[in-house]
């Protein structure tokens, strides 16, 4: 049974955390946002995260987005920089048309930091991206 259920290939779909000025705080944040750079919506969103260590875990965050639409992006959550020196996943699952996608995608302790920031595509910002 488990051979029939074929989930296809991620393509377009990326997980970036952005380094932005927060305006209420007057704080420069880490902000981990999903991007949809395809050319369709996405439907049921369904995003899981965490992180480890060998001696620590976080608390598992779960966020639902009905709707994603097409060339676009949204704020997943807030990231502690305490967080970056752990590995971190987002485990993300959702729906284009009739089938179902699955895709974990990692960012290793150690890699967020200001040296790996690099342009993230649909934002006007610079980040780390996971594609």
């Amino acid at each position: 049974m488990k051979k029939d259920i074929k989930i296809p290939k991620v393509e377009g779909v990326y997980i970036a955390i952005v380094k932005e000025y927060n305006d209420i705080y007057k704080t420069q944040d880490w902000n981990a946002y999903i991007i949809n750079d395809k050319a369709v919506d996405l439907d049921m969103v369904l995003i899981v995260t965490s992180g480890y260590s060998q001696d620590k875990i976080t608390s598992t965050f779960r966020k639902k987005l009905e709707r994603l639409p097409k060339k676009s992006y949204a704020k997943i959550e807030l990231m502690q920089e305490e967080l970056f020196a752990l590995n971190n996943t987002f485990k993300v699952t959702f729906f284009e048309g009739n089938n179902m996608f699955d895709k974990t995608y990692l960012f290793r302790k150690n890699t967020i930091n200001l040296k790996a920031l690099q342009t993230i595509p649909l934002m006007d910002a610079k980040g780390v991206l996971v594609k």
